[in-house]
């Protein structure tokens, strides 16, 4: 709606702005004098031509000075609001309404005055030449159209630069919001929700993205879940085929011993080592399906070797940026980021990140105190909440895969944000440690100095 209403008003903006040179155009000026008024000044010039005459000989006594010396002199003032110069016929000046006027008729012809004659009893006395004001009234109109054409201008370009931070709050922000939430998603992470405002153009467009993201991490959860179980299926299986197995080749090395001893008692019979020969292939085929079985127990742990890792130099006051990002509820008072270049994949520490202020508002739902400092070769930085911290004995086994702590029986996730941090910073050469700090489970990050 609003919108539309923009579009209204530039275009009658620019309407205006045409009919308004359209009309300065096709508009000539009415440059005609008024009749009225100069047959008035010729009468009153006429009936008074005698004073002025006498105020020009005194004038013409005086050195020079006022030049409305004339007009004072004969007590002659102009009935009319037209400028003119009355003239004898000698082009004598006895008379003018003001100065830079025209005053010879040669002048006056140039300037495209009106010059008409002063006659008393019948004979010509005198000129008077009527001043043309046609140039004036054309720049008159001239900077009445600039003006308006000006100020419409002025507008037009308050309302652009209006309309431009209207489309920056509702367009351009969404959409970067919005591109950085896709990679987000792209890199695996699911926790961090989209920030929604549902007043802007794309409300319900974003919505649904947030619905999406909502939709993917259960996928997500019941995809560990599965994988959860096929893990402890596998596992019940192997040990399950393992026994039938080790008891087979037992009876096998039984049967093997049994046959190599008949096979030396009865030398010249064959049935003894035929036997023998079997047994050991049994044997051996019970050993290639315990190695096949033990595969299976290690197969799992090769899985997110598919996430991959490119770290390169990037400068520590990106950090900060990670941080804005990652602490969505504004719940840490980012600190002062010392200045050095990092070793690391952007897109990864922030996935780090996120995995560790997604675990802190789950699961202890506190402000945190966030600290980051040099180290010998690394930046360390720090983090730690208000929520009690794990016990002590479950603290090693945080980072391993499907691993949680007691604390988190009733809340949702898979137990790989800590698994796949820990993978991360190895990957950048870096590292993450856990601890219990005086208030909480205290989480520092490592990230390596580039050069390392």
């Amino acid at each position: 709606m609003k919108t539309h209403r923009l579009l209204f008003s530039l275009i009658f903006l620019f309407s205006a702005e045409i009919t308004a040179l359209l009309i300065f155009a096709a508009q000539a000026p009415d440059v005609s004098l008024d009749a009225i008024a100069v047959n008035e000044a010729v009468q009153s010039v006429q009936e008074h031509w005698t004073d002025l005459k006498s105020a020009a000989l005194n004038e013409a006594n005086r050195q020079p000075g006022s030049e409305m010396a004339l007009e004072n002199d004969a007590g002659y003032r102009n009935p009319t609001e037209l400028d003119f110069v009355v003239l004898n016929l000698e082009e004598e000046v006895l008379f003018r309404t003001r100065s830079g006027l025209s005053e010879s008729i040669h002048a006056a012809v140039i300037h495209r005055d009106a010059i008409l004659d002063i006659e008393s009893d019948g004979s010509i006395m005198g000129k008077i030449l009527i001043y043309n004001n046609d140039a004036q009234i054309l720049q008159t109109r001239k900077q009445a159209v600039i003006f308006f054409l000006s100020a419409v201008l002025c507008i037009q370009c308050g309302i652009m630069i209006w309309y431009f931070f209207y489309l920056n709050r509702t367009v351009i922000r969404p959409f970067r919001k919005l591109k950085g939430f896709a990679e987000r998603v792209a890199g695996g992470n699911l926790d961090v929700p989209l920030e929604m405002d549902r007043g802007n153009l794309f409300g319900a467009f974003t919505e649904s993205f947030d619905i999406m993201r909502s939709e993917l991490k259960k996928a997500r959860i019941a995809e560990a879940e599965a994988n959860a179980a096929k893990k402890e299926l596998v596992a019940k299986l192997s040990h399950d085929i393992k026994t039938p197995v080790a008891s087979i080749k037992a009876a096998s090395e039984v049967g093997a011993a049994l046959a190599e001893k008949a096979a030396s008692e009865l030398a010249p019979d064959p049935l003894p080592a035929q036997l023998l020969e079997n047994y050991t292939q049994i044997i051996r085929k019970a050993d290639q399906i315990n190695s096949l079985i033990t595969n299976l127990f290690t197969a799992t742990l090769e899985e997110l070797r598919q996430l991959t890792v490119t770290p390169s130099d990037m400068p520590s006051r990106e950090l900060r940026e990670i941080f804005e990002s990652a602490d969505y509820l504004h719940r840490a008072a980012i600190p002062h980021i010392p200045d050095c270049l990092l070793y690391a994949d952007r897109l990864r520490l922030q996935q780090v990140f996120d995995n560790l202020f997604a675990n802190s508002y789950k699961y202890a739902g506190t402000k945190i105190v966030l600290s980051v400092s040099r180290k010998e070769r690394c930046l360390a930085v720090s983090m730690e909440d208000y929520g009690g911290g794990v016990p002590a004995e479950e603290l090693p086994l945080l980072m391993e895969k499907f691993k949680r702590g007691s604390n988190a029986a009733n809340t949702e996730g898979a137990g790989l944000g800590l698994y796949i941090s820990d993978y991360f910073m190895k990957e950048m050469h870096g590292k993450l440690l856990l601890e219990n700090g005086q208030n909480g489970l205290k989480v520092t990050v490592r990230i390596a100095f580039s050069g390392f």
